[in-house]
């Protein structure tokens, strides 16, 4: 019985041993994302991104985004290792090593997939948080085109305050998660980009109304962005334009910071901008 136990444990040990052991990729070969978080900063969680909207001006992307290189190759590590995105098994995962167009373009999608859901399914950072686009372009010898005009959608009009907080003055998002999803966790934004095509953004975003309100009410009463102290958020109750503006101010401020200090959905995922710019005018 002692003898059938060794030979049972040096059994064991061998086959541990033989077993292939994962190792990180390259470094070298996974592409850089091509610009850092927390540029800009409004103070509301939202810092400019590395791509130029409609207007010229950087897309605003969680200050969070995109995370820095450490984090970023331990992310994509995770994901190539497993062969899917560890945190949305669905989303099969590709990293091949040699240089052909069609290789490159397929780490530059890994890049991605890993970006895109960094949190959970759908829940990570936009890719206009980076320059994997204009990478990806790039390989393909692509250019750019001239950023068209988007004509902005009306604001909704609030009801009047009963007292206490009333979910009818927090302004709509104007748009739903998920639209035409990619397969890599990005979905159509409620904006269109520089190409005059929707921005993409994280499939979770922007959150269903519900979870929204939960979030806008919870930092209303607590008078700061719970998740991101330093932030303060007024609510004004009168239908003025100020009071107004401050309301899609608040809730770009919640819509920002649901997750963590500038961890949530960017502004794009919504018409909040296009809100404000119509109350403008």
């Amino acid at each position: 019985m002692k003898y059938s136990t060794a030979l049972f444990s040096v059994i064991l040990i061998s086959a541990v041993a033989s077993a292939p052991v994962k190792r990180d990729v390259d470094p070298n070969l996974v592409p850089d994302l091509g610009f850092t978080a927390g540029k800009n900063p409004t103070g509301t969680g939202d810092c400019d991104g590395a791509v130029n909207g409609a207007d010229g001006k950087p897309i605003k992307v969680p200050c969070a985004c995109p995370p820095d290189r450490a984090t970023f190759l331990t992310a994509i590590n995770k994901d190539i290792a497993a062969g899917h995105a560890v945190n949305n098994p669905s989303v099969k995962v590709s990293f091949p090593t040699d240089n052909s167009v069609a290789s490159q373009q397929a780490r530059i999608t890994a890049a991605s997939i890993s970006l895109q859901n960094l949190h959970g399914p759908g829940q990570g950072c936009p890719i206009v948080s980076t320059t994997l686009q204009a990478q990806s372009k790039a390989i393909d010898a692509g250019t750019q085109q001239p950023p068209p005009v988007r004509a902005p959608a009306p604001v909704p009009d609030p009801a009047p305050a009963s007292g206490g907080f009333n979910p009818a003055l927090v302004p709509d998002l104007g748009f739903t998660a998920g639209k035409n999803p990619t397969g890599t966790g990005d979905c159509d934004g409620a904006v269109n980009g520089a190409d005059g095509k929707p921005i993409k953004v994280p499939c979770a975003c922007p959150p269903d109304r519900e979870a929204f309100l939960r979030a806008v009410q919870a930092d209303v009463a607590a008078g700061h962005a719970v998740n991101n102290p330093t932030v303060q958020v007024s609510f004004p109750t009168d239908n003025s334009v100020a009071s107004q503006l401050a309301r899609i101010n608040a809730a770009t401020i919640s819509l920002q910071n649901l997750r963590g200090p500038g961890q949530g959905c960017p502004v794009v995922s919504t018409t909040l901008q296009a809100q404000a710019a119509a109350l403008k005018q």
